[in-house]
């Protein structure tokens, strides 16, 4: 079962500070993956928690690609409908090359009817959009010229692709993943429903002669009590997690740094 820690992007906690010090929290405590979220346009009405201040999620992981040097960085996740696709492709390569192939991206269709709006997308064209650049990213890593409005071009650097990861909820999510991902990345799942769900996607993967989908469960590990939080970790596994990724509210650095070295310490 591997391990992971998301990543605070806003508010008082996104400071550079901050984010320099949890990453490296993360990384010595010996988790396995860093995730980070992803908004761009927060109203004034709905910025609790935030103050509306968000870093880019890309951009983020750039960065702290130069200041880890093992722990996988990922997306959790990145909405796609909202950004164009080519110039999204190229900054996911990018960041892919730079960080030395450890970029997980897990990706969404978005929900926030204020974002859609401040880039002048559709929120019913969300799923649409989110299939669209998903086939364009398999394009651009799978050749060296790939083609966008009819214009071919040189997808240079073309590292490996980013192994991705479909955020949601059944049965729209499970039906993107057998299309175009390599995951499945649920929220807080109930373990009776996420055991239907991961036998489902895995039946539909082994007909489909595809690889056994990764499944990556956002939820909270620490508590009070050890014992608890290893039996709700043996739940999820039997239900069909393969990676679990810690999500708090942490206030500051030395509270995550807590959290991480409490998971490091109490969880397997």
């Amino acid at each position: 079962m591997k391990l992971g820690v998301n990543l605070r992007l806003m508010g008082p906690q996104s400071t550079r500070e901050t984010i320099l010090a949890c990453a490296g929290a993360a990384e010595a405590a010996g988790l396995d993956s860093l995730w980070v979220p992803d908004h761009i346009a927060i109203p004034p009405d709905d910025a609790e928690g935030s103050g509306g201040r968000y870093l880019d999620a890309l951009s983020a992981l750039a960065f702290l690609a130069g200041t880890t040097g093992r722990i996988s960085l990922g997306t959790a996740a990145l909405v796609l409908p909202y950004r164009p696709a080519l110039p999204t492709a190229k900054v996911i390569a990018t960041v892919q090359e730079l960080c030395g192939g450890r970029l997980r991206l897990g990706v969404g269709a978005g929900w926030m009817a204020a974002e859609f709006r401040a880039v002048g997308v559709p929120r019913a064209q969300r799923g649409r959009r989110t299939d669209e650049t998903l086939a364009f990213l398999h394009a651009c890593f799978s050749r060296e010229v790939a083609e966008s409005n009819g214009q071919p071009f040189l997808f240079l650097p073309r590292p490996a692709r980013p192994p991705i990861y479909v955020g949601g909820a059944a049965p729209h999510a499970l039906e993107r993943t057998l299309r175009f991902g390599d995951g499945w990345m649920p929220i807080g799942a109930k373990t009776a429903t996420l055991a239907r769900d991961v036998s489902e996607l895995r039946v539909r993967a082994r007909a489909a002669e595809r690889p056994e989908p990764e499944v990556i469960v956002l939820t909270a590990l620490v508590a009070d009590e050890p014992a608890r939080v290893r039996d709700r970790v043996a739940e999820l596994r039997d239900a069909g997690a393969t990676e679990l990724v810690h999500a708090s509210r942490y206030p500051d650095a030395d509270a995550f740094r807590r959290e991480v070295d409490w998971i490091a310490t109490h969880v397997s």
